[in-house]
């Protein structure tokens, strides 16, 4: 019988080379709340915890490019929020730096936001439906999740209006799937494939955001 390989501790980092530098510098900056540990100018580390680093960006002037039409890629990254309320704050001062999201979409597991970066590398922003990593595997085996998995859109300043009425957290995470958007995976696939597009480097359409 085969040995099992060991677990990793925990997920430490992500790197990115780009040609456009300083423009990743501010965006990743930004979105995360991120400062630099150490900047020079073949790379920077970024953290936003006790990390030493978080994020890693790699100056590779002579870079062009990198988006292809229908290529295999590393599709986005996701970063969990403690409360739907840090969640929403967040998205309104990205907004305010002109950073805002292409997706809104409460996928069931996770209310989600997702980011595209100068590259167009996308980042998911998210905030757990459960309070506990159990209860979201119980739900991801249960025949509501089945209904549609994918998800449903949303506006932030819906989300937002919701919460400032007094509205639970837990009430507005709650994912209700109605007759009429139910989806089998065939269908959610489809879905899936129209809001972000053929591959990571086309951009969602903006209306995709407000279609909720």
């Amino acid at each position: 019988m085969s040995q099992s390989v060991l677990q990793p501790m925990k997920m430490a980092h992500i790197v990115f080379r780009t040609a456009n530098y300083e423009a990743m510098l501010d965006w990743w900056t930004n979105l995360l709340g991120a400062h630099a540990v150490y900047k020079a100018e073949f790379a920077t580390f970024l953290t936003y915890d006790d990390e030493h680093h978080r994020i890693a960006i790699i100056n590779q002037p002579h870079l062009t490019e990198p988006r292809g039409k229908n290529i295999s890629l590393f599709d986005h990254v996701a970063f969990t929020y403690s409360s739907l309320k840090d969640l929403l704050e967040g998205y309104k001062i990205r907004k305010a730096k002109g950073i805002v999201p292409t997706i809104c979409i409460n996928h069931g597991p996770t209310t989600s936001m997702y980011y595209v970066d100068p590259d167009g590398n996308r980042a998911e922003l998210q905030v757990d439906a459960f309070a506990t990593a159990q209860e979201g595997i119980d739900y991801m085996h249960s025949d509501e999740f089945k209904r549609n998995i994918a998800g449903k859109l949303f506006v932030p300043e819906d989300l937002i209006a919701r919460l400032e009425a007094g509205e639970s957290e837990e009430s507005i995470k709650k994912l209700v799937v109605g007759e009429d958007e139910v989806m089998d995976e065939k269908q959610a696939a489809e879905f899936v494939k129209k809001l972000v597009g053929s591959n990571t480097g086309d951009s969602a359409p903006k209306e995709t955001v407000i279609s909720a």
